[in-house]
């Protein structure tokens, strides 16, 4: 069957725009074009700067209750359209259909705990009386939107990620100019139109599609945008913290995921845990499994289970239901994970299963031997590889998992809570989770890194936290 190309316009100030230039989307499965989406200019991101500043500088604050009811109708009508917000995010990505709509069902309660969060946004009364001398001052401090947000996203997660920039902002009560990965701009797009549908004023979203180079510096560096949430890669982020001066900035930048295996764990469970962390969205997933460390009395019995897990796993075309592994983004990075797996056995590691790629398909892979100084055990891989390792005890594991500049998420397998809590005092990152892999996040929850791995906590309130200014209201009553 022939496939259907679709042109798509971009939101600027809440008006669809066309362009006379486009870019292409593929499908990642057959390298097939599936849409055309316009290539922005720096003219067009400027108006949408220009829009944003009129809204926030012309209108009262979006009322609370307004930005509940937009909210929640956006919710509504992702679940009323749920399956094609999944197929979108399937065809125009990674992920396999299944997977596609978990994320939809994920970006749908992103959504509606960003209308709830509304609600619950207040300050604080403040006792002023503990000074001496203000004994007759009274006050709080409240909440006030920092204005305008610009947003940046990755491919990996095109609908929630998309979600949790934008749904907090206008819970906040912002405006927000988002910038999605031009890999996977479709669902982003997909999400504006909901937006637009629930009667957001224009000028409080637009989701502006092109290339990086031409227009981000523009969205990062100007004076109107008061913050920038940024989600992507160690290299892009520090750029942009370079560029941004005195604004506001919340970075999501990767991790190097590690998980420690003790000799007292439920090995199955922490099989089949540490199987899907490390190959869910063929591997593209910043907090995926990344890094194994097996205590060695239960090292070859957690081996032999793990390899027989991956070779276990269907690998194929992400529209079959059956399918558990799909393609990575684009034949160039699955070229590069073939790279840093080869480097990595010419430095003496051993292939246990996978090693395979065919176009942007790269088969279930892991690793031992791998030697710490290889591209593959300090960098992120973001792609369906895994390094297993034995370690003699918890305080070895516990250094080894610290020995990157990444610091998002581990986890710890054991029935022993005094090693559960040591686990958790000394692992350096944003997020430890016992009995389970480093794949588990809710999306209320505080989420984010230390070290390499980022900048700030997001999560609808925490995201809510950063992007509103705290102001102090002080009475001085006369007696």
């Amino acid at each position: 069957m022939e496939t259907q190309v679709v042109t798509r316009q971009m939101l600027v100030g809440g008006k669809w725009m066309s362009n006379e230039r486009t870019f292409e989307v593929f499908d990642s499965h057959n390298n097939e074009v599936i849409a055309h989406v316009p290539s922005a200019t720096e003219e067009e991101m400027l108006k949408a700067i220009e829009e944003a500043e009129r809204t926030v500088n012309q209108r009262k604050i979006l009322p609370v209750h307004e930005r509940i009811r937009i909210l929640t109708k956006v919710s509504e009508y992702m679940e009323a359209h749920h399956e094609t917000f999944a197929v979108t995010i399937a065809r125009e990505g990674s992920k396999t259909i299944t997977e596609a709509r978990s994320e939809v069902t994920r970006a749908t309660e992103t959504i509606r705990i960003s209308a709830e969060e509304a609600r619950r946004m207040k300050g604080e009364t403040i006792n002023f009386d503990q000074n001496p001398g203000s004994e007759n001052r009274v006050g709080y401090f409240k909440r006030f939107p920092v204005g305008i947000v610009g947003a940046i996203t990755p491919f990996n997660d095109p609908l929630n990620l998309v979600a949790h920039k934008i749904g907090p902002a206008i819970a906040a009560g912002n405006a927000i100019i988002l910038k999605p990965a031009s890999a996977t701009p479709l669902s982003a797009l997909k999400l504006a139109e909901a937006f637009v549908e629930a009667g957001l004023p224009g000028g409080y979203l637009s989701v502006i599609t092109g290339s990086g180079k031409e227009i981000g510096d523009t969205l990062v560096t100007h004076p109107a945008i008061k913050m920038i949430s940024f989600t992507g890669g160690a290299n892009a982020g520090e750029a942009i913290t370079k560029k941004v001066g005195t604004k506001k900035v919340s970075m999501e930048l990767g991790s190097n995921s590690p998980v420690i295996v003790l000799q007292d764990a439920d090995l199955p469970k922490a099989v089949h845990a540490c199987c899907s962390g490390a190959f869910s969205a063929a591997g593209q997933n910043c907090i995926g499994v990344q890094r194994i460390y097996v205590e060695r009395s239960v090292y070859a019995e957690f081996l032999d289970g793990i390899t027989e897990a991956s070779m276990a796993l269907n690998v194929g075309d992400k529209m079959n239901e059956r399918t558990d592994v799909g393609p990575m983004i684009n034949e160039k990075e699955a070229v590069r994970v073939a790279e840093w797996v080869n480097q990595a056995v010419e430095q003496g590691a051993k292939i246990e299963t996978g090693g395979v790629r065919e176009g942007a398909y790269y088969s279930p892979t892991v690793l031992t031997n791998v030697s710490p100084d290889s591209t593959i055990a300090k960098e992120e891989v973001f792609g369906p590889v895994v390094i297993v390792e034995p370690i003699d005890d918890l305080e070895q594991a516990i250094e080894k998992a610290n020995a990157v500049n990444y610091g998002l998420h581990a986890g710890i397998f054991t029935k022993d809570l005094n090693k559960a809590f040591q686990a958790i005092e000394k692992i350096d990152v944003g997020g430890i989770m016992i009995n389970d892999s480093s794949d588990y996040r809710i999306d209320e929850m505080p989420f984010g890194g230390t070290k390499g791995s980022g900048i700030g906590r997001e999560g609808i309130k925490y995201s809510m936290d950063s992007m509103t200014e705290q102001k102090v209201v002080c009475f001085n009553i006369d007696e």
